[in-house]
Order: C-alpha cells, then sequence, then structure tokens
C-alpha cells in the first residue's frame, strides 16, 4: 500500500519531511534539544510578528526524539490518528 503523505517523521535517520523539502536535524542530543526547546519557546510566543504557532508542534516533534515523556505523547497521537483515520469512509467513493 502506498501511501502519499505530506508528513514524515523519521527518528532514526532523524529527518523530518514536510511536501517535498527534508530537513536533517543535529546529530547531537544537546543541540536537538536546543532546536526542540527554542522551537517550543517561539511556538509559545506565537502571537509576535515572525514567531508563529506551527512552531510548537514541530518542536514537540523534535523533542520527541530525545525526551521519552514526549515521544510518549507522539507515539500516542500517532495511533490515536491512525485508529481515526482507519474508522473513516474514504472521500473519493471507492471501496478498498
Amino acid at each position: 500500500m502506498s501511501l502519499n503523505r505530506i508528513f514524515n517523521f523519521h527518528p532514526g535517520r532523524g529527518e523530518i519531511r514536510i511536501g517535498s523539502r527534508l530537513f536533517r536535524l543535529p546529530q547531537r542530543a544537546f543541540p536537538r534539544i536546543g532546536l526542540g526547546v527554542g522551537l517550543v519557546v517561539g511556538g509559545v510566543l506565537g502571537f509576535l510578528p515572525i514567531l508563529g504557532f506551527w512552531m510548537l508542534p514541530l518542536g514537540l516533534l523534535v523533542l520527541s526524539q530525545d525526551l521519552p515523556l514526549v515521544r510518549r505523547w507522539r507515539r500516542s497521537f500517532v495511533v490515536r490518528m491512525e485508529r481515526r483515520n482507519t474508522n473513516r469512509p474514504r472521500r473519493n467513493g471507492s471501496a478498498k
């Protein structure tokens, strides 16, 4: 089954794919945690110009690679979304 996804996160390789763009995360944990915390703080201040609320989920995604608590949140969210998507009928009307 081929899934055309707009967004993909591969924690083993440290890559985030958004559309056709590929973003590689730093190899070491300390810069990754710094990047994740910076994105979360920028997301909390998203009402200011230049910063945006999009930074908050991206920061949590980066932090989920190193912090077990955030990793559990991400995994439970992915499981819920997959269950939700399998229970929904397809939009184009074609049967599986």
